[in-house]
């Protein structure tokens, strides 16, 4: 049984939704080759067997409803939304964790993009530290920025402090040419990135200038008592047990601080210990420290990414399983 459905979209503009010269609506049209999909300025006609017309209309309407929220809608979350091998309700967010945590550059709105972004957003308001855990692309250290950059503009701290442990990744730093800033500064480039998304490139090098903002590795840290920042420690899973001491020691009574880790990409060397876990076990039950653990399911890179990922936990746990079993 056919049927004819038709959509309006009066709230929001065409290109937004359908894409220049109906790019993403081309990939709905692709994704049901056995429909007939037109639009003509805000419509949309749906054509076909009335089931698969009504999945369709469902796919389009989720489209509909993420660009509402987020106020943007690339070509990848098109096919993630049409082509992924898992569920995108998870980057829907509901509640105040959905409100815009700071705006951007040329005055993006930056909003939590999964649920479990949103936990860490509204963990942060509520607490004085966070552990944030999960594997790559899920968000971790970009969302961190953005409440730190959204802390200072509000002036509940005068400065943002982020930082890593120097540990390469399977690299040796000594053998990059420069001075100790210059070896180190492409390592902390992925912070650098997040505060250049947030910040006006002037406003940026003022701060930076000023020491408003201060990127530096982990040791720097030692002996130093961090108060009214945001405070930043970025790929804790490469700090020892001491070193993880050592920073959380260093808080002062008016300091925030979001601790981000991926507890699968451990760099340290075989005979170290990540310090991490131990942590997080330690601290687990107290008051103003929360934890938040985000999975695959967050991944806002490409869609590879969450199937690599993915890959990857069901051969570790393959691992574990034939360890234990000889043991």
């Amino acid at each position: 049984m056919n049927s004819d459905i038709e959509l309006h979209f009066e709230d929001l503009h065409p290109v937004d939704l359908f894409g220049e010269k109906n790019s993403k609506l081309k990939l709905l049209s692709r994704a049901y080759p056995e429909l007939s999909i037109s639009s003509r300025g805000s419509k949309v006609k749906i054509s076909g067997k009335k089931k698969t017309a009504q999945l369709a209309k469902a796919k389009l309407e989720l489209l509909a409803r993420i660009l509402r929220e987020h106020e943007e809608l690339s070509l990848q979350t098109v096919e993630d939304v049409l082509f992924g091998n898992n569920p995108y309700d998870n980057r829907l967010t509901n509640g105040n964790g959905n409100q815009v945590i700071v705006h951007g550059r040329n005055g993006k709105p930056i909003r939590a993009k999964t649920e479990n972004q949103r936990k860490l957003v509204l963990a942060s308001e509520s607490n004085d530290i966070v552990f944030a855990i999960g594997p790559a692309g899920t968000g971790k250290t970009y969302t961190a920025v953005a409440l730190a950059v959204r802390a200072l503009k509000n002036r509940v701290v005068k400065k943002i402090i982020m930082t890593r442990p120097a540990v390469e990744a399977g690299e040796n730093l000594g053998f990059l040419p420069g001075d100790l800033k210059e070896k180190i500064d492409p390592y902390l480039r992925p912070l650098y990135d997040a505060l250049d998304d947030l910040l006006p490139a002037e406003k940026l090098n003022q701060f930076m200038e000023n020491r408003t903002i201060e990127i530096a590795p982990l040791a720097f840290m030692r002996g130093r008592t961090l108060d009214n920042a945001f405070i930043i420690l970025d790929e804790a899973q490469n700090a020892t047990s001491l070193q993880l001491k050592m920073f959380l020691t260093r808080l002062g009574p008016s300091a925030k601080c979001v601790i981000t880790g991926d507890l699968s990409q451990v760099d340290l060397p075989y005979q170290q210990k990540s310090g991490l876990f131990r942590s997080m076990r330690l601290l687990k039950n107290i008051e103003g420290i929360a934890q938040v653990e985000l999975d695959a399911t967050d991944v806002v890179r490409h869609r590879l990414v969450r199937q690599i990922i993915y890959a990857y936990d069901r051969d570790d746990q393959s691992r574990r399983r034939k360890r234990e079993e000889e043991e």
